[in-house]
């Protein structure tokens, strides 16, 4: 086969003619033999190079091809080969490409000096571009090929390429040998880039008029000084001249910088946050020398006085070397800053508004390192940060730089910093910006631009909570003025008003319950009075937010009868109505059907679990007044569903009138649910609430066809379970027997239909397992069956929550059986069936997310056999003629039975020595996921895919490792972030 593919790619690429032609074919046939190489080279195939090399020689387009093969080559080994194949192979193909690069080497730099083609020029400098990551040094620095390539870069046509060659030896980092080199090249780069690129070049302007060429030479460029930088900028800080060159290439890059693409600035981004914080640890690190010296110079130990201060100076120094490039590049964040988080506001699929925090899109993430890198910024100096901040509000106020979008990414800017200057001195900055802020809505005409500016306003006061809660006087004149916005019609503006206003009042809520200087009452008793006036042109939406925000100011209240008085107030309005109603329904039931009751009944349920959501506990005596009344419309409308889907057929859920009642009754469960998740542990109040729910939500739901099934019954039992614990087991019986059987007839006719029920189910399956397992060790076999089948159907989902919420309820179980009396029961009943489901999802690649899950199911079962914990045959003694001596040995030779009907592609040798391994490493977790993996990447299913799921667990590891970081420096995780109860006494 190897044989007949070369052939063919010889006897096409030999000639000019049917190489262009035939260009598609020839690239696919590259390929294949790449594939195969994979498995023949080195050991069976051990002239590939020395063949390939000479083969080039014999034509130009043979050359070329060749050169196609080579970087496939290259990139399969080198980039790709993570979870493709195992360690050792990947080792060997590194050794061989390394001791036989010489013939590669003489063979590029023999056409890049000799040929004039320039296809062939190019592929020999994009096969070059591949393999400069990892060929042994030598053949880059102590061979012509740096100068080679510094020739090529005026070219125009091989100018990128050229570039991106250079940026991969930019990139490469190991000690000092090299450093004369280094700076050699890059002195000889900047003579010649200034040639190309003027200094003097606007380069936003010239990308934005550029072809694709220049604007891919831009982005190369960036990379390339982003690379030298990141591994070398120190050795270019050594002399004037250096240093001239060094700061010219910094101006280069800030210029880049502002180019208006997002991948360029990504890549320049990335670069300035990681200089920013070398800078910047540097300078938070002086207050401690000793660990500053260490650091500096890659030392573990603690050093001489006089050594350190001479240490201290250095780090000064550097400061002041790149003082200037970082007073340009706080401008260019200022200038730049992204959008923090928005909240939009959309209708769900009952027509009600709701309200979603978009969470990762890339603006986001750009926000968070750009004001991360802002922050930095600051540290190493407040004053000038404050400076540009202020300048560039002046410019604002005097009309000279006045835009939207330059409000905008100032302000954003400024909200961005909040923490990371020192108290008094961001006093007087916020005084200064709120002053000017002020001024400029006074000032500036037409409602639109009123708009932006207020919204500016709300979002930086928003980001400031200290400094609100030191100046009462300018809270209240806050709040004040977003109850003035609450009136404004600008479409954004009151969400926004409601938004901030429910920020501050969660940051500063004991401010508003005293009596503060100067006044004669609380504020909150004066916003109670006031409050039919101050929503009255808000949307339903907006209220509720509303009255979440003033629910967290009675919860500051400490006196009981106060807190209650308050709560009255503030519920006054919907309560005058929901009696109203109520009242009119006892006269006729009739008057509940009316779509506008309907309305207005959701409405001030909605209302209440806004309310709630905030009170918590103390939400009882306002809960106590509808509670009944609520369970009977709750029933009322459930019937009113029922009949018109019995009525109309299937088609009548989907009718606005059957989704509106629906909404009514979601409603209920989840103010329900809100309040008893939210009341702290009181065990009387579950005593109080479940009883009476048990007919009108259980009974109901078992009443009902599976259409009209709320799934939020499941959550809320869930949530009663979790909340209530040990105290819920004799109640399981009978939640069981309302849910059990009737949800799983409808989620295991396939895996889509109700996908909201299949989740909640699975939680409360959990919630039960976790904390009422006795009563799960009284159900009959049948019904234990049922359970067991339910979890295995839920990992087998591809649904990912799903999967894992099944994976953790298995785990749960298997833990809770083996330490009950039932363990050899259970154990007999379940164990060759649960191992066998598990290697099916592990090995069958559409359930790679759930790997860390599976590999600690698998942990238990193997770990459970050798412990000798089952005293009881695993096997059917009916059916097996000899017994086996123990347990340990019928699982092993059950599971290599399993592997090899699975897998009929391995042998049975290394079948036999995977199971071997996992009884072996079965007690070292890591060891154990390391033998799996292993295996998966070899069974041939999974070569071909992507795997980094199977290393989800190590990235999140690292993930927490940067948390505690960032909580060690004053403003990177924001003040609106950070728990803090007391700082508001």
């Amino acid at each position: 086969m190897k044989n007949y593919i070369s052939d063919v790619i010889v006897q096409l690429s030999s000639n000019e003619a049917s190489f262009r032609i035939e260009r598609l074919y020839v690239n696919k046939l590259n390929v294949v033999l790449v594939q195969i190489l994979k498995h023949e080279w080195p050991v069976r195939w051990r002239s590939f190079i020395p063949d390939l090399v000479a083969a080039a020689k014999t034509s130009e387009t043979i050359c070329e091809n060749c050169m196609a093969i080579l970087k496939l080559l290259s990139e399969e080994v080198f980039d790709f080969s993570r979870g493709e194949m195992t360690q050792q192979k990947i080792k060997d193909l590194k050794q061989s490409l390394n001791s036989e690069f010489q013939l590669i080497h003489e063979l590029c730099l023999y056409v890049l000096s000799a040929s004039q083609r320039t296809e062939l020029i190019r592929a020999t400098l994009s096969t070059l571009h591949a393999f400069l990551s990892w060929i042994p040094l030598g053949y880059i620095f102590e061979s012509p090929l740096l100068e080679t390539l510094l020739k090529f870069f005026p070219v125009p046509a091989y100018r990128n390429l050229t570039l991106q060659c250079l940026t991969e030896v930019a990139a490469l980092n190991f000690g000092d040998f090299y450093n004369v080199q280094y700076v050699k090249m890059y002195s000889i780069f900047m003579v010649q880039l200034q040639v190309i690129l003027p200094p003097t070049t606007n380069i936003p302007e010239a990308y934005a008029h550029g072809s694709s060429e220049e604007q891919a030479f831009i982005q190369n460029l960036a990379l390339f000084f982003t690379s030298f930088y990141k591994f070398h900028i120190r050795v270019l800080e050594v002399t004037q001249e250096n240093i001239n060159a060094l700061l010219m290439g910094l101006e280069y890059l800030t210029n880049i910088s502002y180019v208006d693409d997002t991948e360029v600035f990504k890549v320049c981004l990335d670069y300035w946050n990681s200089l920013v914080l070398e800078l910047f640890e540097a300078h938070h690190n002086i207050d401690n020398p000793a660990v500053a010296a260490a650091n500096m110079m890659g030392l573990q130990m603690p050093m001489l006085p006089g050594i350190v201060d001479g240490i201290g100076s250095q780090i000064l120094q550097r400061r002041q070397l790149f003082a200037i490039p970082m007073s340009k590049l706080r401008m260019l964040m200022i200038c730049r800053m992204a959008k923090p988080e928005e909240v939009l506001i959309v209708e769900d699929e009952n027509g009600n508004i709701v309200r979603e925090t978009m969470k990762d899109n890339d603006v986001l993430v750009q926000y968070k390192i750009m004001r991360e890198t802002l922050i930095y910024l600051s540290h190493l100096d407040h004053e000038d940060t404050e400076k540009q901040m202020l300048k560039k509000l002046s410019k604002q106020l005097s009309g000279e730089d006045w835009t939207w979008n330059n409000l905008n990414t100032l302000c954003w800017a400024i909200g961005s910093i909040s923490g990371s200057m020192m108290e008094e001195q961001e006093n007087r900055f916020l005084v200064m910006v709120i002053r000017d802020l002020l001024n400029l809505c006074e000032i500036t005409k037409g409602k639109d631009n009123k708009a932006v500016i207020a919204s500016n306003i709300m979002y930086v006061v928003g980001q400031y909570p200290r400094f609100l809660r030191a100046h009462w006087k300018f809270l209240k004149t806050v709040v004040n003025k977003l109850f003035e916005f609450m009136h404004e019609t600008h479409p954004g503006v009151q969400d926004m008003a409601c938004d901030t206003f429910l920020k501050i009042v969660q940051k500063c809520k004991r401010k508003f319950v005293i009596v503060q200087v100067g006044e004669n009452e609380p504020f909150v008793s004066e916003l109670l009075t006031g409050l039919p006036t101050t929503i009255a042109d808000l949307e339903p939406h907006q209220i509720h937010t509303f009255y979440e925000s003033v629910g967290h100011m009675i919860q500051a209240e400490s006196d009981p009868q106060k807190r209650d008085e308050y709560l009255q107030r503030l519920m006054e309005l919907p309560n005058q109505k929901w009696v109203e109603i109520i009242g009119k329904a006892r006269q006729s039931v009739d008057f509940l059907k009316d779509q506008d009751v309907i309305r207005t009944v959701l409405n001030i349920l909605q209302t209440n679990t806004s309310v709630a959501n905030s009170l918590g506990t103390y939400f009882l005596s306002q809960i106590s007044l509808i509670f009944l009344d609520m369970l009977n419309v709750y029933r009322m409308y459930s019937e009113l569903i029922s009949s018109s889907i019995a009525e109309g057929g299937p088609f009548a859920s989907k009718t606005s009138y059957v989704k509106l009642l629906r909404s009514v009754k979601r409603e209920t469960l989840k103010l329900i649910e809100t309040f008893l998740d939210k009341a702290e542990d009181q065990p009387q109040i579950g005593k109080q609430f479940v009883p009476p729910m048990m007919d009108p939500v259980l009974g109901d739901y078992a009443r009902n066809l599976p259409d009209a099934r709320e799934s939020e019954v499941l959550s809320l039992f869930a949530t009663i379970i979790n909340k209530y614990k040990a105290a819920m087991i004799e109640d399981v019986p009978r939640i069981f027997e309302a849910v059990f059987q009737c949800t799983l007839e409808m989620i295991t006719k396939n895996f889509e239909d109700y996908p909201e029920h299949r989740l909640k189910f699975f939680s409360l399956l959990r919630a039960i397992a976790t904390h009422c397992f006795p009563a799960l060790i009284r159900l009959s076999s049948q019904q234990l069956k049922l359970v067991m089948d339910s979890i295995i159907w839920a990992f087998r989902h591809t649904e990912r929550n799903i999967a894992e919420t099944g994976l953790n309820l298995l785990l749960e179980m298997l833990k809770n059986f083996q330490n009950s009396e039932f363990c050899n029961q259970f154990y007999q009943s379940y164990f060759l069936q649960i191992e066998q489901e598990i290697f099916a999802v592990l090995t069958d690649t559409f359930h790679k997310p759930g790997f860390k899950l599976h590999v600690l199911v698998l942990q238990h079962l193997f770990c459970l056999v050798e412990s000798g914990g089952l005293t009881e045959p695993l096997w059917d003694v009916a059916t097996v003629p000899y017994p086996y001596p123990n347990n340990t040995m019928f699982v092993r030779e059950y599971t290599i039975k399993l592997l090899s009907t699975s897998f009929p592609n391995m042998t049975a040798a290394e079948v036999t020595q995977f199971v071997n391994g996992l009884f072996e490493s079965r007690n070292e977790l890591s060891a154990f996921k390391n033998h799996i993996r292993d295996f998966l990447v070899q069974s041939k299913e999974f070569s071909a895919q992507d795997n980094k799921d199977l290393y989800a667990e190590e990235a999140a590891a690292q993930r927490e490792r940067e948390r505690q970081r960032m909580l060690s420096i004053p403003g990177l995780i924001a003040p609106n972030e950070i728990q803090d109860e007391m700082l508001d006494s």
